[in-house]
């Protein structure tokens, strides 16, 4: 069975001031405060979270 594929994802901005939907989204990938760095399961559901927040998160690397 071949290794899951995983991207790191980093926070690069604060969520103050933002809407609630994007604080939301950084919660459900376990981002909070600022430069904290997520190892993920590289699923669609996690891309599509990314993508809703690109000014506020960084794709580090992708392993896998």
């Amino acid at each position: 069975m071949a290794a899951k594929k995983t991207i790191v994802v980093k926070q690069v901005r604060s969520a103050a001031r933002r809407p609630a939907v994007q604080t939301a989204v950084l919660k459900g990938l376990g981002l909070n405060k600022m430069n904290r760095t997520r190892e993920l399961e590289d699923t669609p559901s996690i891309r599509g979270m990314v993508n809703k927040i690109p000014h506020l998160v960084q794709i580090i690397e992708e392993r896998g």
